[in-house]
């Protein structure tokens, strides 16, 4: 399963590599964790997990200070969590995560990208049955770590798939044991390096590399926009 985005992520990675566009992604994602369940990382598991990834990516104490901070301004209030969901160059399926002080616009943006691109956005639930959402974990593997003990010691937190890539290894669980798995984890002494809320194709599909050239144009103008979190597609 995580073979089917490795792809995606690797790509993602190498667009993310400018700090300018990345940073403001982090912090808006570490206000909205805590104007949800408030400023102490101690008492919010999301704001933990946001403030780890943002660590994850180098972003300096002073920003992560500073968007905490953020989620207790006036114009904290007016960021609101949105979905679109459409269908780009060569049939690519995309599910596009956003969070915006400002739905009109996001919502032009995201339309334009996809008309740009020759594809269109689909009407919210026409492509959840594509994707299935997924609690993902990644942290380094050591020597002394035995997958199998840990498959085992992590099954009752909602552990769905465990797998190594190279040095990095994943755990994958429904999205509703998130909290399971990172506390899990936790108890385990675990050093998680970045975990989140994906959402894997259910039937990746293969395009060849100049299809693939005309998607990461796409690709590349939505993930480039302030508004957007996180953009999944349904390339194997």
């Amino acid at each position: 399963m995580g073979r089917a985005f490795e792809y995606r992520r690797a790509a993602k990675e190498k667009r993310w590599d400018k700090m300018s566009k990345l940073f403001p992604k982090l912090g808006k994602a570490i206000t909205m964790a805590a104007k949800e369940g408030g400023t102490d990382p101690d008492m919010n598991a999301t704001l933990r997990t946001a403030i780890k990834n943002a660590k994850s990516e180098n972003m300096p104490k002073d920003n992560i200070d500073a968007a905490i901070k953020r989620a207790n301004a006036k114009d904290a209030d007016a960021f609101s969590e949105m979905n679109y969901e459409g269908k780009g160059p060569h049939g690519v399926l995309v599910f596009v995560e956003c969070a915006t002080d400002n739905p009109t616009r996001t919502v032009a943006n995201v339309k334009s990208y996809f008309n740009k691109a020759g594809g269109a956005v689909v009407p919210n639930g026409s492509l959840e049955f594509m994707f299935s959402r997924k609690s993902v974990f990644e942290f380094e593997k050591t020597e002394e770590m035995d997958l199998e003990e840990l498959e085992l010691e992590l099954i009752d937190a909602g552990l769905d798939e465990i797998e190594q890539v190279e040095e990095k290894v994943f755990v994958y669980g429904d999205y509703t044991s998130f909290g399971s798995l990172s506390a899990g984890l936790e108890e385990l002494n675990i050093d998680v390096i970045k975990s989140n809320l994906q959402r894997i194709p259910t039937q990746p599909v293969e395009f060849t590399e100049d299809q693939l050239v005309d998607i990461e144009k796409m690709l590349d103008k939505i993930e480039d926009d302030d508004d957007i979190q996180q953009v999944f597609t349904n390339i194997a």
